[in-house]
């Protein structure tokens, strides 16, 4: 049984190649994202397995149709690149990887804190040059600071416990309170509360019509001036032109993304030959108290092997009519 897979790197041919042994499917990978161009590529096979930034809208889904395929795996968390209610009109099943390693992104989100922070990119730079002074790298304590955090799902949970470790008074929003984190001392405020009280805001809400721009021109003038911003959750649920609008302003102090709106014309890429045409991104680099990383958060041993392992046991239980075991993964 054939899977096709798409926008693939080296790292998910050596992963996936690496556990396929007690699975036995045929594994096929293209570089190229999934589009109505390439679905063609699909021919064959029963099972596409995507990523964060294809396009798996009704156009494509009628055409994987088409091609006789019956599972959508994605090898990611978020889905809302694809339109499940066309998913369900052809009869095609949807399933991802809910949890892999929620520390690895989580602590990914800490290390832009940090890095923000303390300026250790800069120093790193400065001593390699022999400079080795302490000029424009002041921070602050994170100890007694109030850190926000939008989403407690798996992981804004593992992330309120790192930064409670840090001896942080920890803030969260969410649909319902987690009664475990309430335990440990997070407390559950409305969002506007946690808004005007952070002095880091990190976001870890997936993205849907309700979250979609949840930092914008109407929620930044409600944020403690100076905050710092994190994102490691999708690019949408922040609005980049009002964002560098309250840089440019003072009202955020910094900001770190993992994630962009535009990122899939950019990230996942060497681009270092080419010029950039996104002048958003380009603005975005420009500000010294902004940290870019490309879609990284994710990247550790764990969760790649994680992430391996859980797709190809849903795509062979999907196979196997009548295995319910993997309902926690189905969307479709």
């Amino acid at each position: 049984m054939k899977i096709t897979f798409f926008s693939t790197q080296p790292y998910d041919k050596e992963f996936f190649n690496r556990y396929n042994d007690s699975f036995g499917f045929n594994l096929e990978f293209f570089e190229t994202s999934l589009t109505t161009q390439t679905v063609s590529l699909a021919n064959g096979a029963q099972v596409v397995c995507v990523f964060v930034n294809d396009k798996v809208d009704a156009k494509v889904i009628e055409k994987l149709a088409l091609e006789k395929v019956s599972i959508i795996a994605l090898r990611c968390a978020g889905f809302n690149n694809v339109d499940l209610e066309a998913a369900k009109q052809f009869g095609i099943k949807v399933c991802r990887v809910p949890a892999y390693s929620p520390e690895a992104v989580a602590e990914h989100a800490v290390a832009m804190i940090l890095t923000l922070n303390r300026k250790t990119h800069k120093a790193y730079n400065r001593v390699r040059e022999q400079n080795f002074s302490l000029n424009g790298l002041l921070g602050f304590d994170l100890h007694g600071k109030t850190v926000g955090v939008i989403g407690t799902g798996n992981i804004g949970k593992a992330f309120c416990h790192i930064m409670l470790g840090f001896g942080c008074k920890v803030l969260a929003f969410d649909i319902i309170a987690n009664k475990d984190l309430d335990a440990a001392g997070v407390k559950f405020l409305p969002l506007i509360d946690i808004l005007q009280q952070a002095d880091v805001l990190s976001l870890h809400c997936p993205l849907n019509n309700q979250t979609r721009h949840i930092i914008s021109s109407e929620t930044i003038p409600m944020l403690k001036k100076g905050v710092m911003l994190i994102n490691t959750s999708r690019g949408g649920l922040i609005d980049t032109a009002a964002v560098i609008d309250a840089l440019k302003k003072g009202l955020i102090g910094s900001l770190g993304i993992d994630v962009y709106e535009q990122e899939e014309k950019l990230f996942f890429r060497d681009l270092s030959a080419s010029i950039i045409e996104d002048d958003t991104i380009q603005r975005l680099m420009s500000f010294p108290n902004v940290l870019v990383t490309a879609h990284q958060a994710f990247f550790t041993n764990e969760a790649l092997t994680q992430i391996a392992l859980t797709t190809l046991k849903n795509i062979n239980e999907l196979l196997k009519e009548g295995n319910l075991s993997v309902q926690a993964a189905l969307l479709v």
